[in-house]
């Protein structure tokens, strides 16, 4: 059973697994693929053919002291492959965003702190 909100816009071919759950402020493009039991929350701006797997967090709140519930985003690029387990912050009142360029390759268990600029075709692994 997933929780998605019908505040989200949601495009064209989306598969989205089991026990997944999506917030109201959240944009998805057509051709994403959401694996079971991932946490897409508020602020998620998600391009097109994305694949993302089991246990991934997008976009949860900041883990910094300063943060203070300010509407922030977290951009993905298109192409981009999160695999299982990898958190993505979305970004503070300093920048307002963290940006992941397209064509990447989140490995498992790696973290993208707040206000990250992640270009194209880049590899992190923990």
């Amino acid at each position: 059973m997933n929780t998605i909100s019908k505040k989200a816009q949601i495009g064209k071919n989306v598969s989205i697994g089991d026990y997944t759950v999506i917030k109201d402020d959240v944009v998805i493009s057509d051709n994403v693929e959401i694996a079971s039991n991932v946490i897409i929350d508020n602020g998620a701006r998600i391009s097109s053919n994305v694949k993302i797997h089991h246990g991934a967090v997008i976009s949860t709140i900041p883990q910094d002291l300063k943060f203070k519930g300010e509407i922030t985003t977290l951009e993905i690029g298109e192409g981009t492959i999160v695999r299982e387990y990898a958190t993505l912050n979305r970004g503070t009142s300093a920048s307002k965003k963290t940006v992941v360029g397209k064509n990447c390759l989140f490995m498992a268990y790696p973290h993208v702190a707040h206000d990250c600029r992640i270009g194209d075709n880049i590899i992190l692994a923990k």
